[in-house]
């Protein structure tokens, strides 16, 4: 009897599908990290709109950020690292969650996250951190009242703002009423942070604490010494003129863009300065060794401020563009030399990997992040699975008139701001049941990165859709569109990018909430 010659399977194939089972066991291991020990301290930094190019250490031309120049030069330095969505509140969602800002609802800036949701402040508290919240917000209200305020979703003490503030700003101090901080806000932010770390010590409890800073989001306000090391752009950009909120009346103005980039550009300097003086003071208590520094952007450069980039887009934008942020890691005792690492990280990681190293586990619910630990301790320069981002036409959703998920007067922001909104500087919130799922509860920009490749679609207003399909490795700028070339790998990727929106919907519509 004649036997059948089997057919050779590609060896390029096999080895790539041996590299990523390689990948997904040394995650699965990573969700079953035991506690450091000692557990580390974890400091969690991000600043407001700073985007991917504005660092020194990623080349910028006139930009002074020796701080995180030195985190990247000694500490661990991601290379592509992504905020989950090119809005801020989306992204803060999912830095607070391990999950997609769709799962909650939280579809553009100004949308709530739900109470039920999970935080890294409820998980981390649980193995006796002392968990604190300093700045932005912008998941909710901050008022004590709020279902979604720092102190009800899991932090212990907060000293927070509904959304972003500039020289001077107000705060409400555990979920009080506001109060005005004279001084620079960068720099406030860390003074506070730094009674809160002594306030942990003399509990003797490890701390986690998350600061969000206001800087660099406009409208801009530096210091005299901080603008004074931008004094030669206005001359630079005579030319373009740029649309953003004035200081004086609250509302919108056009400016040259080398006046605003000389304002913002201080902005950016004094939030490094203070990052500095949170690193000093940790070295001055002796705990710098195990503390954790993480810094991100939330998402890419605003419009406002954005003077050119190596990659596509900016803030809004589901290019590249618009969701590369800085990302930074200094962690001494575990990082004791420098690393670069290519891996693709995104904001949607920090809960699992933080849970990890204290040893806690994990919410019984959908996670879209990963622990990274593991896959930077062995050198991994691919994520196991597929990042995904999709911006959800929120406006198509209130057409419908959905039921609020909160009472809205619990959604009433208190702190003020300078930029104003119809006239008023105080910021409310929305969030809403979602009615039965539709077609076109799909639509929205929305992409996939897996490996190298980037899948990106938009919906046209005929109906249709536009598909791009990207090298990110060998064409960073997304210049050339390789759909035609690779209609298999496309579809494989539209198919799974569809196949995670299922599951995205099926958690919007409270699915994970049903335990």
């Amino acid at each position: 009897m004649e036997t059948q010659a089997l057919t050779a399977f590609p060896q390029a194939r096999f080895d790539a599908l041996m590299k990523r089972l390689l990948l997904a066991l040394l995650c699965v291991a990573g969700s079953h990290t035991f506690a450091a020990d000692p557990p580390p301290n974890i400091l969690l930094l991000m600043g407001d709109d700073h985007g991917w190019e504005e660092t020194g250490y990623n080349g910028h031309p006139y930009l002074k950020t020796p701080v995180l120049d030195e985190m990247a030069a000694t500490g661990l330095r991601f290379d592509h690292f992504y905020a989950a969505h090119p809005s801020c509140s989306p992204t803060r969602a999912s830095f607070l969650t391990g999950r997609h800002p769709n799962r909650m609802g939280t579809f553009t800036p100004g949308w709530s996250f739900r109470p039920e949701e999970i935080t890294i402040a409820h998980l981390l508290a649980k193995a006796g951190y002392h968990c604190g919240h300093f700045g932005k917000w912008h998941v909710g209200a901050v008022k004590k009242e709020s279902p979604v305020s720092p102190l009800a979703m899991g932090f212990h003490e907060c000293l927070s703002h509904d959304n972003f503030f500039e020289l001077n700003p107000s705060f409400s101090r555990n979920g009080g009423p506001p109060e005005i901080f004279p001084g620079e806000s960068s720099a406030i932010l860390v003074e506070e942070a730094i009674r809160f770390i002594d306030r942990a010590k003399e509990q003797d409890k490890p701390f986690l604490g998350v600061i969000w800073f206001g800087s660099p989001h406009e409208p801009y306000q530096g210091l005299p010494e901080d603008l004074a090391l931008y004094d030669e752009l206005p001359a630079k950009y005579p030319d373009k003129i740029v649309k953003l909120t004035s200081n004086e009346t609250g509302g919108p103005t056009k400016r040259p863009l080398g006046d605003v980039l000389r304002e913002r550009y201080a902005e950016i300097t004094a939030m490094d300065r203070a990052i500095g003086t949170l690193r000093k003071q940790l070295a001055e208590r002796g705990l710098r060794e195990n503390t954790l520094i993480f810094y991100c952007g939330d998402n890419g450069t605003s419009p406002d401020g954005f003077r050119e980039s190596p990659h596509r887009g900016m803030k809004a934008d589901f290019y590249d563009g618009g969701t590369l942020v800085p990302g930074l890691i200094e962690w001494p005792a575990r990082f004791p030399k420098p690393v670069a690492t290519p891996l693709r990280a995104s904001t949607s990681d920090l809960l699992p990997t933080m849970a990890a190293l204290a040893g806690v586990a994990l919410p019984g619910r959908t996670l879209d992040g990963i622990d990274l630990m593991p896959l930077l301790e062995a050198g991994a320069v691919e994520r196991p699975a597929p990042l995904f981002f999709w911006g959800y036409e929120a406006r198509a959703l209130t057409q419908r008139k959905p039921e609020p998920y909160l009472d809205p007067e619990l959604q009433k922001g208190t702190t003020p701001l300078v930029k104003k909104m119809d006239g008023i500087a105080t910021r409310d919130f929305l969030n809403f049941r979602q009615p039965e799922i539709i077609e076109s509860d799909f639509r929205g920009p929305r992409s996939i990165i897996e490996g190298s490749h980037k899948l990106i679609i938009h919906d046209r207003k005929d109906g249709k859709v536009t598909e791009e399909l990207f090298d990110l490795d060998a064409d960073p700028g997304e210049k050339t569109n390789l759909i035609d070339e690779q209609p298999e790998l496309a579809g494989n990727l539209a198919k799974r990018l569809r196949e995670w929106q299922e599951s995205v919907l099926e958690s919007l519509r409270g699915g994970d909430y049903k335990e």
